[in-house]
């Protein structure tokens, strides 16, 4: 049983952190939820362009998230990076209101990921910098579920805004723009960076000798999620999945509801039982699971399974986000911090174009079950590279 006196003792940095990734995520789902159909009905883009747009955006913004980790490793300036990153995502939000083609939305999915991509890793180091190494793992999943309840609340209500305002795309965008706001302020406000971070390294944290210092166990993981992430394309092929097997346009943002509840709820809890069990299991177990539900997207045929195989691709997540974040954390020494995050979101980010790209052609070209049948041998793969090659706490 989970002990509710964790949370009670949780940092303030942890709870601002997580609070503030909740309001992005619920104005950048808001906008994801709806994004591919309003590229494919209302501007006319191809499945193909849909996935090239999200492939291109992540890769490039993941570039920038080994350089602002090693930079807040050098500096000691974790939150002014943050606050930076957040700030981008939320001038790209009015971006997509004003659209007028598929380029517009390009530029602006990708001023949104650059953004993820700047804070990402000075995020993930201020977590691992607030808490005691023995409540790692809850802090991560406390900070993930947080996260994901603005995962599921901007499905929610972009549904109910679906309805609301007759399916107008354009004022969905604009709605997404307050949460967004909010979100920079409350950073700015309530995070506090350790008094004794002034200047966390003397060197430079990209030089060879610095990376080697990361250990071997260390480079396997980051191989085993990069394996996983060629595998792991765009979730608008879940998206499009969901609606050709019959799910009305107004109900599919609902689906990612589903997911991220499934998410919240399940991310605090196995990430605190990761600090008492080990992480590996957890992280092996959550890949078994994508790899079913990958298996499962290319195998059904009704619209009810959708829903019960979004449920479990729910569960993947609370498995694998965090404790795959708390496990980098154990690995790597603490000025190092950064820069470990920054290549394991480098590893996860810049697959996402070969892995959305191979995704489209083998939708377009091949079935649309192909890309999810890929997507499970990767994940498969990328399982045994855990077991061989990472120890088991």
């Amino acid at each position: 049983m989970i002990k509710l006196d964790i949370l009670r003792s949780m940092p303030r940095n942890v709870w601002i952190l997580g609070l503030a990734a909740m309001l992005t995520d619920t104005s950048s789902e808001m906008i994801h939820s709806v994004l591919p159909m309003f590229l494919v009905s209302v501007l006319g883009a191809s499945v193909m362009t849909v996935g090239l747009i999200e492939g291109v955006a992540e890769s490039v913004a993941s570039i920038m998230k080994v350089f602002s980790g090693a930079l807040s490793d050098y500096l000691g300036r974790r939150k002014s990076l943050a606050v930076a990153g957040y700030g981008l995502s939320t001038l790209s939000k009015p971006l997509f209101a004003i659209a007028g083609n598929p380029f517009w939305v390009f530029t602006a999915r990708t001023m949104d990921r650059i953004g993820k991509g700047i804070r990402g890793a000075p995020r993930d180091a201020l977590v691992a910098d607030s808490v005691a190494p023995e409540i790692r793992g809850a802090a991560f999943g406390l900070r993930q579920s947080l996260d994901t309840a603005g995962a599921f609340l901007g499905p929610f209500i972009a549904f109910v805004l679906m309805f609301l305002l007759h399916s107008s795309f354009r004022l969905i965008f604009w709605c997404a723009v307050i949460p967004a706001v909010i979100a920079v302020l409350i950073l700015v406000i309530g995070v506090t960076e350790r008094k004794n971070s002034s200047k966390i390294s003397t060197s430079n944290p990209l030089e060879w000798h610095a990376l080697k210092k990361l250990g071997k166990e260390y480079w396997i993981l980051v191989a085993a999620a990069l394996v996983f992430s060629l595998g792991n394309s765009s979730d608008t092929f879940l998206l499009l999945r969901t609606k050709q097997l019959g799910v009305a346009t107004a109900f599919i943002p609902l689906v990612m509801v589903v997911m991220n509840v499934a998410y919240a709820l399940s991310a605090y809890p196995l990430g605190a039982l990761s600090d008492r069990i080990g992480r590996r299991g957890l992280l092996v177990g959550g890949f078994a699971i994508y790899a079913f539900v990958y298996a499962g997207f290319a195998l059904i045929n009704a619209q009810w399974q959708v829903w019960g195989l979004f449920l479990i691709y729910g569960l993947y997540l609370g498995m694998s986000q965090g404790v795959l974040s708390a496990m980098v954390a154990d690995k790597v020494p603490a000025d190092q911090r950064g820069t470990a995050f920054g290549f394991v979101n480098l590893a996860t980010g810049i697959t996402l174009l070969p892995a959305s790209l191979l995704a489209g052609i083998l939708w377009d070209k091949v079935s649309p079950a192909a890309p999810f049948i890929a997507g499970s041998i990767f994940a498969l793969v990328a399982t045994v590279l855990l077991l061989i090659g990472v120890k088991s706490k």
